[in-house]
Parts: structure tokens; C-alpha cells; sequence
């Protein structure tokens, strides 16, 4: 396929850039790296600099990342904490990069750099890199902007390069960078019409970051056979929670949360083991500690000396935007969570049982091609009432769709023309003593954010 090019000099600033990439593929999600790789090896990719980590899954690939990006930068801060003068100077030494996607509020979200967000002008220089190298290869938006978020790298040249994959893995763009460590969170039913509808057929494509004789970590407490039988295959050094590392649990009747993780704790005779780490008085961790487990185990593998002391300060520090994050707007508590498949819903469910809330308004917009009858039902027993919106995206349902799931459910709901009325509406009809939720979709998060923001 051959498309009109960009004229020279016809963008100038980074919307217009993004503007031309989102009419330049035939398909907006277009699956395969023989594009991408053709485009890579013409630009001379090579990440022999870094430590790269590549992490999939279903649910927890932003909270595992934002998790180790939050150790490893403390770690380089307090070893040597003068190297680290002006985080916005490119020119200076850094340590972790984290590429991911989507973004919420700002395209530089996608790419930080010692958690600091790209700025426009390294975008804009990649892009222009780009388009005069591919020739007539065509790239989809998504592989356009990862290569330059790849090309700035390579510029930048931090010591880790942590990579979010978007979807799947063994065909998203991001795994023509080999990983010296796979981490796979979880495995569960999401994007069915690219992956599959079973969690064999997802694990096989979740399993396709790894490399052979590299080590992968295995975050999910049932992985897939698929994913088990891959490691096999190509002799990759697999962690295997449940099996070499765990995480327990425990809450007190304060409401107060311990954990206990343990690495090498099923089969000590093969792996090198970490002492215990014991962390507690976790009141509300911002992120699942089945996440934290899996991200420690990845620090494992890089020498990070743990400890429960440690190990706090960070969960502490891991906030993410979008993931149970918490406001008040206008004396009302309100909670934004991107959770859109069943798993997510499920454990944003039984995080919400424990905080106590008087009545809890659900705000929900979707996307049509997510299952959201699985979705809704995890929340069904413990949302009050339902307020649902419309999103002004060709991929949205309709508030109808929407509310025919919650009709069979035999809940109470509201429509709205838009996503931000029924918010509003549900503000005015909850007090102090209730939590207005806002999930189902990122988009649905980026539509009501800026208003707690303003």
C-alpha cells in the first residue's frame, strides 16, 4: 500500500504529527512486524545499551511498571542522587524509561524518561526520522509512534527500558526489541477478535515476548498451558508465581494490610532465594499487591537489595493515573479506574467491598467490542445506581447497549447524552458518605478527569 507522503515542512507541531499518522494506515489496529521491522532495521535499531524489560498481560502491566520504574529510579537516586540534576535535560545521564499506552490526558504520557513525559520536540525529531526512512512502507499509528518512541531511546540511553506491550504481545510493535526479562502479569479475556476468546489462545500470543534462555516472570497465580508450554519450548528461564514466588495477605481488624513475598519459595534446590520480605500497615495501596509481587520478583533478577522498609516507600509511591485513583470533587469522593474486562471488574469489586462506602454511583461508558455483560456483573451487587453516558468515539456503545445488560441484571440506571452529564448527576445525587466510580474504558476516565483537575 502507498499513501500520500508528508509534504516537507507541512507539520509543524506534535498534533498536526499525530493528526497525519492517524489517516496514514488502512487500519487502526493491524496486527504483524514485518512492517515495523522492515522500517527498524532501515533506522538501525539497538537497545545493547539497556536493560530492557517488556511486560504484557490482560490487567496489571501499568502498575507493574509504574512499580519498578518507582524502585529503580530510587534506587539510582539513592546511590548516587547528584547524577540526577535536571531530569528535563535529555543530555544527562538516565536511568528508566517506560513506554506504554494508551495515554489519558497528553500523547507524551506514552513515553517518560526518568518519570518525566516527553517533550513535543524529540517526539516531532523521531517522527520526521521516520517518515524519511520508510519509503512506501505503510505503519499504523500505533507502530509509527512506538519507533519513535524507540528512536528517542536510543538517544536518551537510560541504564532500564521498561516496554508496556499493547496488545498481545507476540505481534504487537513492541517485540522487535528482545527482552532481557518477559514479565506476563495476568491472562485473561479481552480483545477476543485479535487474540482469541480462550485464555490458551491469549496466553500463546502473550507468551510471544519471550526469548529463548531469557528469563521470564509469570505473574499469574494459573497461567495458561500455552504459556507453560512456550517457556519449554524455548528453554526460557521461567518464574513461575505459586511455584517460585508467592504473596500472602492478611488484614487486620483495623483495616490495615500485611503482605508476606517470598522468591524461590516452592522449589529451592534450583533458584537462588530471597529472604522473606514481611511489608505492612498498607491501609489502601494504590496498586494490587499481586502486581508488587511480580514486579519484586523482577528486581530480584537485577540485584536490587530488598527490604520491607523499601518495599513500602514504593508501594506508597506507586500511584497511577486512572487506576483506583482517588478525588474529591465538590465534597464528594470520586474514583477513577480504567478497568474494562471482567478480571479488572472483578478486582475492582472486591477492592471496593472493603473501603466501606454508604452507596456507591457507578459512571460508565464502554467500548462495543468489550464484553460488557461480563464487565458489569462483577458490580452489580455493590453499585447502587448506574449512570451511563455516551462517548463520542465510533468504537463506543450505546448508552442502549449498555443499559440492556443492566436491565437483565434488574438494575436501576440513568442515560445521559454524555459521559460528563451523568457524571455530574451523579455527583449531585451523592453526599459525603458515598463514591462516585467512574470506569469502563480509558476514554471514559480521560472525559472526567480534566474536570477534577481544573
Amino acid at each position: 500500500m502507498t499513501e500520500n507522503k508528508l509534504s516537507h515542512g507541512q507539520a509543524k507541531s506534535l498534533l498536526q504529527w499525530l493528526s497525519y499518522l492517524e489517516n496514514l494506515h488502512s487500519k487502526e489496529i493491524d496486527l504483524g512486524l514485518r512492517r515495523i521491522t522492515q522500517v527498524a532495521e532501515r533506522l538501525a535499531l539497538d537497545f545493547s545499551f539497556a536493560t530492557v524489560i517488556t511486560v504484557a498481560g490482560t490487567n496489571g502491566k501499568g502498575t507493574t511498571c509504574a512499580f519498578l520504574e518507582n524502585a529503580l529510579l530510587s534506587e539510582h537516586i539513592d546511590k548516587s542522587s547528584s547524577q540526577i540534576k535536571d531530569q528535563h535535560n535529555i543530555a544527562q545521564p538516565k536511568t528508566v524509561a517506560v513506554y506504554s499506552s494508551p495515554h489519558i490526558e497528553r500523547f507524551n504520557e506514552r513515553l517518560r524518561i526518568d518519570k518525566q513525559d516527553i517533550e513535543d520536540q524529540y517526539l516531532i525529531s523521531a517522527f520526521e526520522k521516520i517518515e524519511q526512512t520508510r519509503g512506501d512502507i505503510s505503519l499504523s499509528y500505533y507502530e509509527y509512534t512506538t519507533l519513535a518512541a524507540l528512536l528517542i531511546l536510543m538517544t536518551v540511553k537510560p541504564q532500564y527500558i521498561i516496554l508496556e506491550v499493547g496488545l498481545g504481545g507476540r505481534l504487537d510493535a513492541t517485540n522487535i526489541i528482545d527482552a532481557d526479562i518477559a514479565v506476563i502479569t495476568t491472562v485473561d479475556i479481552d480483545h477476543v477478535t485479535f487474540l482469541g476468546d480462550n485464555r490458551e489462545l491469549i496466553g500463546y500470543e502473550k507468551a510471544g515476548i519471550m526469548r529463548a534462555h531469557n528469563t521470564v516472570i509469570i505473574g499469574d497465580i494459573a497461567p495458561p498451558l500455552s504459556v507453560l508450554e512456550y517457556t519449554k519450548k524455548i528453554k526460557a528461564n521461567a518464574i513461575v508465581r505459586e511455584q517460585h514466588f508467592c504473596i500472602q495477605q492478611s488484614i487486620n481488624e483495623k483495616n490495615k494490610q500485611s503482605a508476606t513475598w517470598q522468591y524461590c519459595y516452592g522449589m529451592p534446590q534450583k533458584l537462588p532465594c530471597v529472604k522473606p520480605q514481611v511489608f505492612s500497615n498498607l491501609i489502601k495501596p494504590f496498586i494490587p499487591l499481586d502486581n508488587v509481587a511480580t514486579a519484586l520478583t523482577v528486581l530480584s533478577q537485577l540485584t536490587i537489595e530488598l527490604n520491607a522498609l523499601k518495599i513500602n516507600r514504593w508501594i506508597e509511591q506507586t500511584k497511577v493515573v486512572g487506576r483506583m485513583e482517588s478525588f474529591t470533587y465538590n465534597g464528594v469522593n470520586i474514583m477513577l479506574d480504567v478497568a474494562h474486562n471482567p478480571q479488572a471488574a472483578r478486582h475492582l469489586s472486591t477492592q471496593l467491598q472493603r473501603q466501606g462506602y454508604n452507596k456507591i454511583y457507578a459512571v460508565v461508558a464502554m467500548m462495543s467490542d468489550k464484553d460488557i455483560n461480563s464487565a458489569l456483573i462483577p458490580l452489580a451487587n455493590i453499585v447502587d445506581d448506574w449512570y451511563l453516558g455516551d462517548l463520542s468515539i465510533t468504537r463506543a456503545a450505546s448508552v442502549e447497549q449498555m443499559a440492556n445488560t443492566l436491565s437483565q441484571l434488574n438494575q436501576s440506571y440513568n442515560c445521559f447524552d454524555n459521559v460528563t452529564d451523568a457524571f455530574k448527576m451523579a455527583c449531585h445525587n451523592s453526599n459525603e458518605n458515598d463514591l462516585v466510580l467512574v470506569f469502563g474504558s480509558f476514554f471514559t476516565v480521560a472525559a472526567i478527569r480534566p474536570l477534577l483537575l481544573s
